[in-house]
């Protein structure tokens, strides 16, 4: 998807005859400049004047918390929205500042504050994720339409809800022993059949209001398809408390999850998203990230010791000028004797050179995964890249997986919880919302 800049509300437009005219006359109001005593505004309202756009339980939620949310989700997953989807996005975001808010007062209630240092502890080591300083975050922020407050008030809704979860959900979930024992032999029992990388969004319905869930789903279908983040749409819009984790469900088996989803996750290509599902209460979008054999080594988890080479291409270079870049980052790259002469080829060419250790061959794109497996320690992959920077990884080293053990009873022990506080948690959600009293304006 392109960038999309969103654009500033329109400035205030005064005619320049008028301000001559006015400065002859010494209007200004004494202040020395030359504002014409009767001021006509051109174009759209000011961005700093906040208008509300609704009032949950007597906290407003204003014209300019939505635009800022919007102008943060769309920038920051390259989304280009059609205008005849505008008003449905902002409808859609409006729900979710509702819901945000719904959930920072009912944690309010039960004294569970959310102190301002842990915001900005959280939003640090966001900026750092951007490799930025927090100055230079709040900076990029306004400069694509947000804030540093629309950011913290995000930060401050997750932090709450949270922490209402482990205080009014989490302790009366209870997985018995026996629960976990029963799925343990259920493993063992199904060891080589297969298991899932899951991730989810869940979108609420009733029955009045199916056909708008609907809709909103199939909108976020087509956005991901298009490229935009899976995580990033599961944080900002499901309704599921795997949100503030992208939506990640983690490795379950299909008879692990309803009915309505077990049959179509054992059809769906790795890699893929499936179509809004129609579960009990709302409509599920799920996405296939990883599948593998239960208790079954798996080459992919093998840990690799890598060296990347990488070269920038000149703006502008032409398709023969990057072809004849790629052949000769890879003749040198095969030819250099392995990772040991990986410095020295590198001084040469001007490539920058980067290592890690710790490189496990699942976590990489699809299309390196087998390639990496079938090369031998010191062989150097094919070119790979862009037209501004072409690339080549070296295999220094290579740890291949063990034997797979007997089921982990402390991470089934896990997901079953979660399941359990998920569900929970969109029931309680659901009840906050019953229970508001929101005003539109």
């Amino acid at each position: 998807m392109k960038r999309r800049w969103l654009a500033k509300a329109a400035i205030v437009l005064i005619a320049p005859v008028l301000s001559v005219m006015a400065a002859a006359q010494g209007g200004g109001g004494g202040t020395g400049l030359a504002i014409p005593d009767n001021v006509q505004f051109v174009g759209k309202q000011d961005p700093g004047v906040r208008k509300a756009t609704a009032i949950v339980n007597g906290d407003v939620i204003t014209g300019s918390d939505i635009d800022q949310r919007m102008a943060l989700i769309l920038t920051s997953n390259r989304i280009e929205l059609p205008p005849e989807e505008v008003e449905r996005f902002r409808a859609q975001v409006l729900r979710n500042l509702i819901d945000e808010t719904l959930q920072i007062q009912a944690a309010a209630q039960q004294e569970l504050t959310v102190e301002e240092r842990d915001i900005n502890q959280y939003y640090e080591r966001l900026a750092q994720n951007f490799r930025q300083t927090p100055e230079g975050f709040s900076a990029y922020l306004r400069s694509i339409g947000s804030s540093e407050r629309s950011m913290k008030r995000q930060i401050r809704g997750e932090l709450a809800w949270q922490r209402l979860q482990r205080r009014q959900i989490e302790p009366f979930v209870t997985v018995g022993e026996d629960e976990v024992q029963a799925v343990i032999e259920r493993l063992n029992a199904s060891r080589g059949t297969a298991e899932y990388r899951v991730a989810e969004i869940f979108i609420s319905s009733t029955p009045e209001t199916a056909a708008e869930a609907q809709a909103n789903a199939n909108r976020i279908v087509q956005q991901i398809r298009a490229g935009a983040s899976f995580p990033a749409y599961a944080r900002q819009f499901s309704e599921a408390s795997t949100a503030a984790v992208g939506g990640d469900l983690g490795w379950v088996r299909a008879e692990q999850l309803p009915e309505e989803l077990s049959t179509l996750i054992t059809r769906m290509p790795v890699g893929s998203v499936s179509e809004p599902i129609p579960v009990p209460g709302g409509f599920s979008i799920i996405a296939l990230a990883d599948a593998r054999q239960i208790l079954v080594a798996d080459p992919r988890d093998a840990v690799m010791s890598l060296m990347q080479m990488s070269v920038s291409v000149p703006a502008g270079a032409s398709t023969a000028q990057v072809e004849a870049a790629g052949r000769q980052l890879g003749e040198r790259a095969q030819s250099m004797g392995g990772c040991g002469g990986a410095a020295g080829t590198a001084q040469a060419l001007g490539a920058e050179l980067i290592s890690n250790d710790q490189v496990r061959v699942r976590e990489l794109p699809p299309a390196l995964q087998q390639l990496l497996l079938s090369l031998a320690v010191g062989q150097a992959s094919p070119p790979f890249g862009s037209p501004e920077r072409i690339s080549v990884l070296v295999l220094c080293g290579r740890d291949d997986p063990v034997a797979a053990s007997g089921p982990n009873a402390d991470e089934i022990y896990r997901t079953m919880n979660e399941q359990r506080v998920n569900r929970r948690a969109q029931r309680y959600l659901r009840d906050l919302r019953r229970d508001a009293v929101i005003d539109y304006r």
